[in-house]
């Protein structure tokens, strides 16, 4: 065996094994329920986890708007709701694999998640991680075996994102108990004026030593979890400590635009030659400070030209509008039909602040009718639209 191949280790064969045998009749048994050009999973899926307080339920709207998902998160813990599951997780203890990965193929069928869904809470064990892994082998064969075809559109290449929360063990259960006394004061609310919803009280919200627990048996399992997927999924790990604009702040700069992840590969190459506009920004500033200078030093009395008349025409206008920020002006000048002219003037309007858009507009204007035939000779006037924009100024109105 070459060092490039995986080696295992008995409990990991071991693991490997035991999620062959839980996966494999799960699958069987969709396929034989729905057919197989009916298992028609999300185009994306995003794994979000995070230890106990990390801010999942707070920051899952804002994960959902930044990808464009509309349909509403997978929570793991409200797909296993049942009164012996619920007092199984009340301890603290974990609902069997078996259970989870059935509750949630099924789930995820659902035509409202075809588009992209979040999962909370999912995977949280090992064999869990090697039944996703499977999963995902699944969905990648059934979008190449319809690649092509009529159906191609409902098999589209699989993309699985992880998003973890991080936060530490002080600031877990320091949020975890302020959820217990926030869910107390609202509980004693709702019985005291009878309106409302009482809101669940979690156990561990209420002693230090069972939500430090929590935490521990997250780190210890979910966590090693989710972290044995970081060579195999794009994985995100997330600063959550701070307030939450700045964790927003955090996701968004996590969440980039990658798109050789999402499109299809087809579609990526024949995009890829086009620049994304990140790129295009990086050296933006060099670039037209390289112009201008090339302007003064290659077309010096061209570039003297535009300036004045930028100053002597254009100005005057600008300055009426320095309130909106905002101005309009029409110019049949002949100097903007002089090659360069208009880059010019553009780059110039850029590094003085202003934001400067020029369109040309072609207008037939009557000059004479043929009397015989009826026929009206026209000329063709060239204007420049220029449209100017600017911060404009700040009036107080007391």
């Amino acid at each position: 065996m070459s060092e490039s191949q995986a080696t295992f280790t008995p409990s990991a064969d071991l693991e490997i094994k035991d999620a062959r045998i839980i996966f494999d009749p799960i699958w069987e048994d969709l396929e034989e329920r729905y057919g197989r050009e009916n298992l028609r999973f999300p185009k994306e899926i995003i794994l979000l986890g995070g230890a106990p307080g990390s801010g999942k339920g707070t920051n899952t709207a804002f994960i959902s708007k930044t990808r464009g998902l509309t349909s509403a998160p997978i929570v793991m813990s409200s797909l296993l709701d049942s009164p012996a599951m619920k007092a199984v997780k009340d301890t603290g203890g974990m609902i069997g694999d078996r259970e989870v990965l059935s509750v949630l193929l099924h789930e995820l069928l659902k035509p409202e998640h075809r588009d992209g869904a979040i999962l909370d809470g999912f995977p949280r064990t090992t064999v869990q991680v090697e039944c996703l892994k499977m999963f995902y082998e699944k969905m990648t064969r059934l979008w190449r075996e319809h690649y092509g075809t009529p159906l191609a559109t409902h098999f589209r290449q699989p993309v699985v994102q992880i998003i973890v929360l991080f936060v530490n063990e002080r600031e877990s259960i320091t949020r975890q108990l302020k959820r217990g006394r926030e869910t107390k004061a609202h509980n004693a609310e709702v019985l005291r004026t009878q309106h409302g919803e009482l809101m669940e009280k979690r156990p561990t919200d209420f002693d230090e030593r069972l939500a430090g627990h929590r935490y521990r048996v997250f780190k210890e399992q979910t966590w090693d979890a989710l972290l044995s997927l970081k060579d195999v999924f794009h994985y995100h790990l997330i600063n959550a400590q701070g307030p939450v604009a700045e964790v927003e702040q955090n996701i968004l700069n996590e969440l980039e635009y990658q798109s050789s992840l999402e499109l299809d590969p087809l579609t990526f190459d024949r995009l890829r030659t086009l620049p994304v506009a990140s790129d295009i920004i990086v050296h933006a500033r060099q670039e037209l400070v390289k112009r201008l200078d090339g302007y003064e030093l290659n077309s010096p009395a061209l570039f003297q030209r535009v300036v004045g008349f930028i100053e002597n025409t254009l100005l005057p206008v600008i300055k009426l509008h320095a309130i909106s920020g905002h101005a309009n002006i029409n110019t049949e000048d002949l100097l903007l039909g002089e090659p360069v002219a208009l880059g010019m003037l553009i780059d110039i309007f850029s590094e003085r602040g202003y934001h400067a858009v020029v369109d040309v507009h072609f207008i037939e204007i009557p000059e004479q009718m043929d009397l015989a035939t009826g026929k009206i000779s026209c000329r063709v006037k060239k204007v420049y639209r220029i449209n100017i924009s600017f911060k404009g100024s700040e009036i107080r109105r007391g």
